[in-house]
């Protein structure tokens, strides 16, 4: 191996590692304490006992109970970013609308489930803003799934309507979290149908006069 190919890769220091591993550990521990007892009631010092750590170590990667709920905001987003991120042309090329509907809300749901901490952190007395390019920037990758369905619609439109269909997706949070396991399905349901009648409108054979209104 050449000097330059060791150079280009170089690896991190151990102490930088045990410094991540740490911080996995507490966000983990932080997640799994939000998830039962809500943000109010969380404390530092319950969930350093949780990360088998000491309230010093926690306090010295995070000043505050906030500093962890918008970590894990953070890190929320960006895997929820990357899941959508395998929404493509593609991978919608055989699927119809109803398809596509399920599967946006889908990605959702199945985000929910596997982090149950979700609601707690969304709900949180915590000022958390995604920068714009951030915002937008899913806005253009579902917008384009629309337009590989429908080359006529504008980009305009397209980005229109996956406004739309994130906010129907977004008003779907507040009922899921106040309802049981059994009326969840059914209410996973009711919206799998509600987005799907609207991309079926949306995505039906082109009608200019029909797009421009």
């Amino acid at each position: 191996m050449s000097m330059s190919s060791t150079m280009s890769s170089p690896r991190r220091a151990p102490q930088q590692e045990r410094g991540e591993r740490r911080v996995a550990q507490l966000l983990d521990a932080a997640a799994s304490l939000l998830a039962e007892v809500g943000y109010d009631a969380a404390t530092m010092t319950e969930i350093a006992d949780r990360a088998n750590a000491s309230i010093g170590t926690v306090y010295q990667y995070f000043p505050n109970k906030p500093a962890i709920v918008l970590a894990l905001r953070s890190q929320y987003v960006a895997e929820m970013e990357e899941r959508w991120a395998h929404l493509n042309e593609e991978t919608v090329a055989e699927m119809s609308a109803e398809q596509i509907a399920h599967r946006f809300v889908e990605l959702t749901t199945d985000f929910v489930e596997e982090h149950p901490a979700y609601f707690a952190i969304l709900d949180a007395p915590v000022k958390y803003k995604r920068s714009q390019e951030a915002r937008n920037r899913l806005r253009e990758r579902i917008a384009k799934v629309f337009r590989s369905k429908k080359p006529a619609i504008s980009q305009e439109v397209a980005f229109r309507m996956a406004n739309v269909a994130l906010g129907i997706i977004k008003s779907m949070n507040k009922l899921y979290a106040e309802t049981n396991s059994k009326e969840r399905e059914e209410l996973v349901k009711e919206y799998k149908v509600a987005l799907a009648a609207y991309l079926n409108s949306r995505l039906a054979p082109f009608h200019k006069d029909r797009m421009q209104k």
